[in-house]
């Protein structure tokens, strides 16, 4: 189960990828995948792009960023939920986005009625306990030029 959880993580982490690219214009730096019993974090590192980031150092800039993220999601998730299905085989019942305007982190939580409560730990897990799936094959970016994701 362990190969195919990572061969999942790493289909979703693509999709994520190219929905977030498909949406803003901008592709995250980096995407990790989560499983957990009955939840699915996406978390986009690097997401905001760097007018973003400048109107987020701001309290009331950093909510506007927040908000309009959230309602992007909101409004546009179906086929990001779509593809988790596909890839999956298990229909997505609930999703969220949160944004952390101070690092450009975009987390989308996909549930099925359980509270997720996401924390943005200062530093990284070693990579043995982290139960994380990144970085993914290398995606091409609009440019047409290879970037490999980190």
């Amino acid at each position: 189960m362990e190969k195919n959880k990572t061969t999942m993580a790493h289909q979703i982490a693509e999709v994520a990828n190219r929905f977030q690219l498909q949406r803003t214009g901008h592709a995250p730096q980096s995407v990790t995948v989560v499983f957990g019993e009955d939840t699915l974090v996406i978390t986009l590192h690097g997401a905001l792009s760097s007018a973003e980031r400048v109107l987020a150092r701001t309290a009331a800039g950093a909510a506007l960023i927040q908000e309009y993220h959230r309602q992007l999601f909101a409004g546009s998730s179906d086929p990001l939920r779509m593809e988790i299905k596909r890839i999956t085989g298990i229909d997505v019942s609930e999703a969220a986005a949160e944004v952390e305007p101070a690092t450009g982190t975009v987390v989308h939580a996909f549930t099925t009625g359980t509270m997720v409560q996401v924390f943005h730990l200062a530093t990284r897990f070693p990579p043995e306990i982290s139960g994380r799936f990144e970085p993914y094959p290398p995606v091409l970016p609009a440019s047409g030029g290879t970037t490999l994701l980190n």
